[in-house]
């Protein structure tokens, strides 16, 4: 290895130590649940945990444990391969189908993270002569497709409708006019507005993209997400997702929307064309995931939005500065830190 990198990253460790910015990573000694086991120099001690995406609590169902467990034993433990080659089995075939009718769309592709489904779809579907409008607050994964496409790019300031219209109009000469925005902004938790996103992008002519990582399963009457929420079904283009948060919370992403989008990126989007295909123990379970939401979805919801609430009120009354909202994502203003 070359001596002058070596020492060039050590110094930018160090650097991230000086600023308290270095990530030191808890070990957990138990299933990811409300109350946690995590090891701290050596000794292990019990605690609450506040910072899960595990909204629905879904992350040790022991419906879901059996269900990964069955499907181990039924379809294997993995299938060393692509999809096109010989890594689909019925159950990808099916998880994909249950998603589209569970989010309101024509088809749904499988990948192996949301991170790899956002690179895949911008990368694939556009180029130099096309735009892509983006939300200043979007998640990494959306700024490093965009890159990836090499299309033009323009920011628009977050939730900012008129700063969105004014670069859809520096934008109009484009071949193809993308609006991306986060449906749930993660730091904050505040929502995209998502009918005046859609009633622009209807007036330029414009592809509205929505990642949902943190409103599928719980946002909604039935929980299909941000767009049912705010009353958009049938109006967003491409919405992309993962199993990681409250689906289950193990691992996976998707894209769902319209069925030529889903085809073209069969045939062309690399993070899906070669990378390995989804455990069958994620698919199995993410099926009976779909299952137990049919079944105690509006229980589970409910129960997270009571969580929600207790929270904010016991939190203000305790005199902690909160974010406003409306969902289960609650900053606490602590100044700095």
């Amino acid at each position: 290895m070359h001596q002058p990198l070596l020492d060039h990253l050590a110094k930018e460790t160090a650097a991230l130590r000086e600023q308290g910015l270095y990530k030191a990573e808890r070990v957990i000694t138990s299933p990811q649940e409300a109350a946690i086991d995590v090891r701290t120099d050596g000794k292990e001690r019990e605690v609450l945990n506040f910072c899960a995406n595990n909204y629905l609590g879904l992350a040790n169902h022991p419906r879901l444990v059996a269900a990964a467990k069955k499907a181990v034993e039924e379809h294997g433990f993995g299938m060393a391969s692509v999809r096109f080659i010989c890594g689909t089995q019925d159950i990808h075939k099916e998880l994909e189908g249950r998603l589209a009718k569970f989010l309101g769309t024509e088809d749904t592709i499988l990948y192996s993270s949301c991170f790899d489904a956002n690179g895949g779809f911008f990368e694939t579907c556009f180029g130099p002569e096309d735009a892509i409008i983006t939300d200043s607050l979007n998640h990494a994964s959306i700024i490093d497709g965009i890159r990836l496409s090499k299309a033009a790019r323009y920011r628009y300031q977050n939730n900012d409708m008129a700063d969105l219209r004014a670069k859809l109009e520096e934008a109009k000469d484009a071949r193809f006019k993308v609006i991306a925005t986060d449906a749930v902004f993660s730091m904050d938790g505040y929502l995209a507005n998502l009918p005046a996103v859609c009633d622009l992008a209807d007036e330029y002519g414009a592809i509205v993209f929505m990642d949902d990582c943190h409103g599928v399963g719980f946002m909604g009457k039935t929980g299909a997400g941000t767009h049912e929420e705010l009353g958009c079904f049938g109006r967003i283009d491409v919405i992309t997702g993962t199993l990681g948060k409250a689906l289950g919370g193990a691992s996976g992403g998707y894209v769902s929307g319209r069925k030529e989008i889903v085809e073209w990126l069969r045939q062309r989007s690399r993070p899906y064309l070669f990378s390995n295909t989804l455990a069958p123990v994620i698919a199995g379970a993410s099926l009976e995931m779909l299952d137990l939401l049919e079944e105690e979805g509006e229980k589970l919801r409910g129960q997270l939005w009571e969580n929600a609430k207790h929270f904010r009120t016991r939190m203000e009354a305790a005199g902690f500065r909160l974010l406003p909202g409306q969902h289960a994502i609650i900053p606490v203003m602590l100044g700095d830190a």
